[in-house]
Parts: C-alpha cells; structure tokens; sequence
C-alpha cells in the first residue's frame, strides 16, 4: 500500500469531508442565474451579513471576484494602487489589463503590506497625462507576506487615505477568515471602509470551490452584469454553495488548528541545518523558509520530498512555501518534517 501524499503546496488542496458531501447531495437547488437557487442566496444573504455589506454575490473562484471587483470600480485606462506582490499583480494572468483594461500601480510594502503613509505619497493630482487612479486594493492575509495580517488600525487608516482622496477601496478576502481567527477581530470589522470584499471558501474553509463579494446594492448589480459578462453564472450551483454554508457553519474556528499546526512546522524548520526561518513571521497557515543548504535549491528539494509523499511549493529559487489545512494533521506535519530533514542529509 503506498503511503497517502503529504500535500503542503496550498490550502486550495483541501478535499470536502464526507459531511460536507453529504449536504451537498442534499442541496435544494435552482436556475442561478435566473435567480431561482435557494442556497445561492441564503450563501449570499449570510455573506453580506457575515461581512457587514448591502448584498453580495456568489461566484466560481476569488480570482473573479478581484477581477469583476476591479472591472466595477474602475474604466478603462485607469490605475489600481495595490501592494507589489499582490494576487492581482502576478497571479491572475494579466486579468487587470485584459479583462478591466486598467493599470496597477504597485507599492513596495513590507510583507505584502504598505502604510497609510505610503499610500499618500503614491498619490497624485489629476494630471491629464497620467492614468487617473481610481482603487485602492488590499490583500488579507497577504500571500507572499507570508500569511501576515493587516492591522485593523493600518487598514482603516489606508481606506481613509483612499476615501479622502476620492478613490474607492476593495479588499482580498483569500484568506480573510484565518486573519479573523488568528487576531480575533470580527470579519465585520476588517471589511469596515471597504466598499468591496470577498471571502474564499476553497482554502481553509474547505469547500470545492466558490467565493462570495460583496458591497453595495449598487456594486452588486453591476457585479452581476459583469457575471454574465464572463460567463461566471453556473445554474445549479447550490450544490457548491450548501458546502460554502456548511464551511461556515463547521470549519470557521477549527482554522485555529491549522495556524498551530504552522507554528509547529515552522519551529521544526528552524531545527534543520541548511533552512532559514523567522519563526515570528508566520501568524496563519503559511510557512515560507529559505534554503542555504549548498547544492539546493527549491525546485530540488521539492522533486525530493515529493519523492517520499511530501508535497511543498517552491516560490522561487531558495524560497520555499508549506501551507496547513484541515487534511494535514499534527502526524503528517511531524512526518514531513522528517522527510525534509532527511532529504537535506542526503
């Protein structure tokens, strides 16, 4: 019997439990786009609630919702401040640019997060030669920060910045709900000055897919236009949306687990020669270490361990990514930790 696969590459791994299934065959469902699917919108009355907005609208991935996000907000032409290792810089192929037409003007933060204070020296008067900036965008928790969490106090200050100057703000919500989880802030709280925001359910929450934005009535409906636009409408999609509700109800809190589990893997990095770590960075279930082992580099060190069932992602030459979730358990994460070391030693 082989053994069964150590999968640390992401949280979008996550498998529906067989609770979860089961609510899904028993889903009452309609035409959604019709507007005819009851889950659908008990999901999205629960979303806007969750997150303190008018409405909200379900959608297939969170990569639409940026995308429908920033096509809403801006027109063509226009410019989008956000961090420079945002997920709308370098993960959504080009999406900005070909799909909403607009420009991002990146700011070089500090673990995927920038200040208030940065925010306003990006800022420019309306110059006829220059796009006209038109969005703020945030990420929570930032991938590439390694998991890290925005202060509440930052991300209010940064969204009184954007208002004052008369550009809307919009959040990325990935991975709003371990940041809720590990700071205990309200999900209400971090989406407050946001006039857009989304939430993921096929991370940590652990359902097969979907994700909920949400904002005015009046963002929402055109959000809706733009659903259609791009084919975003998916019928009897109240089967992925009862897992959604299910994740809600079921898998909110036990993210606590995953963030534990990262703290355990993280220090067991720190144990092994030829890895570097800040232990202190990682607040959530992302795990990023460096490899200065001579001879290594992270793309061989991930063919090693997946060799032995452990899956990580390489995020670079040296950089390294571990990602916990509700399939890794704390024998897996000692297990793992076992297969690097010993990879390491050859």
């Amino acid at each position: 019997m082989s053994t069964p696969l150590i999968d640390l590459f992401s949280d979008t791994k996550t498998k529906p439990s067989a609770a979860m299934r089961a609510v899904m065959a028993a889903a009452e469902v309609g035409d959604e786009r019709a507007g005819e699917d009851p889950t659908i919108t008990a999901l999205e009355a629960r979303g806007a609630a969750l997150l303190d907005k008018e409405a909200a609208l379900y959608l297939p991935s969170g990569t639409m919702c940026n995308e429908i996000a920033l096509a809403v907000h801006c027109r063509p032409g226009e410019a989008v401040l956000c961090e420079a290792g945002a997920h709308i810089v370098g993960f959504e192929a080009g999406g900005a640019a070909a799909l909403a037409g607009v420009m991002l003007e990146p700011i070089s933060g500090t673990r995927g997060m920038y200040s208030a204070a940065q925010l306003q020296a990006h800022l420019r008067a309306d110059n006829l030669q220059a796009p006209l900036q038109r969005l703020v965008a945030v990420e929570q928790t930032s991938n590439l920060g390694g998991g890290a969490i925005w202060p509440l106090s930052e991300l209010r200050a940064v969204a009184q910045v954007a208002h004052a100057a008369g550009l809307a703000t919009h959040m990325d919500g990935a991975r709003l709900p371990n940041a809720v989880v590990a700071s205990g802030v309200p999900t209400a709280d971090f989406a407050q000055g946001y006039d857009s925001v989304w939430i993921d359910f096929s991370k940590g929450l652990g359902a097969p897919g979907g994700a909920l934005l949400a904002g005015s009535k009046a963002f929402v409906r055109e959000a809706r236009r733009w659903q259609l636009r791009i084919g975003g409408a998916m019928r009897q999609s109240g089967i992925i949306a009862a897992a959604c509700l299910y994740a809600l109800d079921h898998n909110l809190a036990r993210l606590a687990e995953d963030h534990a589990r990262a703290q355990q893997f993280a220090q067991g990095i720190a144990r092994i020669g030829g890895l570097s770590i800040d232990v202190a960075t990682v607040q959530t279930n992302l795990v990023y270490f460096e490899i200065n082992a001579p001879g290594w580099d992270a793309q061989k060190l991930a063919a090693a361990t997946l060799a032995q069932g452990v899956r990580l992602c390489p995020m670079g030459l040296r950089r390294m990514r571990a990602v916990t979730h509700l399939d890794v358990d704390d024998a897996d994460i000692a297990r793992a930790l076992e297969v690097i070391a010993a990879a390491l030693r050859g």
